[in-house]
């Protein structure tokens, strides 16, 4: 019987991110592939191959002004490969709680999803508690203060036992 790796979804503020929030997920796309050996959806990535191939040569986030129902429709198949993939194919949630994810509602959105499909949500983040909303709580698994820290965690829960599942 073939086994599918396990899959990380890599959700935090984009819209009201310095470059998108790419830097931390970069960083922990390469060390989830290279330590875990899991695959990894990140939304920076799958994001720009979307928009490639239906607005190559357009600013995305100017359409917001310049043509509000064109970036609409772009937006609504963005939330719907993020939401398939949340729902279809992630094992686990990787979020990253800062002040772009309490600005925007995708994070939200994601998380939301996450749980509806019981998969586990593990939340990097330096914000007091009592400043995230109950709902996020609500639907965050476990909070480490550090990367490093949620690193830690990730190694003893994922690399003692197989990283496939059927």
């Amino acid at each position: 019987m073939k086994r599918r790796k396990l899959r990380a979804y890599l959700s935090g503020g984009m819209e009201y991110a310095q470059d998108e929030g790419a830097d931390w997920r970069s960083d922990i796309d390469q060390w989830i592939r290279k330590t875990l050996g899991h695959t990894v959806f990140n939304p920076n990535t799958e994001s720009a191959k979307y928009l490639s191939k239906r607005i190559p040569n357009e600013n995305f986030r100017k359409l917001k002004v310049d043509n509000p129902g064109r970036f609409t429709s772009l937006v609504t198949g963005i939330v719907d490969l993020d939401s398939r993939e949340i729902a279809r194919k992630t094992d686990y949630v990787i979020c990253y709680w800062d002040r772009s994810a309490q600005r925007g509602a995708g994070t939200k959105g994601e998380l939301t999803i996450a749980r509806l499909f019981r998969k586990p949500v593990y939340m990097v983040t330096e914000v007091k508690t009592d400043n995230i909303p109950g709902w996020v709580l609500g639907c965050t698994t476990r909070i480490f203060p550090s990367f490093v820290k949620l690193r830690q965690f990730l190694e003893r829960k994922y690399r003692k036992r197989s990283s496939v599942r059927p």
